[in-house]
């Protein structure tokens, strides 16, 4: 999957409400009540993520989940990236 230019970044992060360009990565950071409530997302999550075949980075603080974006086999961001953004959105 070819990566995609700034523009198409730009384009299609414009299409996703709460996720940032961080480097060659987007981010989001997904807040909670507790930590049982982050680690049950963390569970939704993983589902999409095996369907794709396109695994996030994850960050786990108390009540906080970050979710990091990249394609490491294409050596940045490609539709991949985004179209797990919007499954994970859809799960939060």
């Amino acid at each position: 999957m070819p990566v995609l230019t700034s523009e198409q970044v730009q384009d299609r992060l414009a299409t996703l409400d709460g996720w940032e360009l961080q480097g060659s990565t987007i981010q989001r950071l997904f807040k909670f009540k507790n930590f049982v409530d982050a680690i049950a997302f963390v569970n939704r999550i993983v589902e999409p993520a095996a369907a794709a075949a396109h695994h996030p980075d994850l960050s786990i603080s108390y009540n906080k989940v970050t979710v990091n974006l990249t394609t490491h086999d294409a050596g940045g961001l490609t539709e991949k990236d985004f179209e797990l953004a919007q499954a994970i959105a859809a799960v939060a």
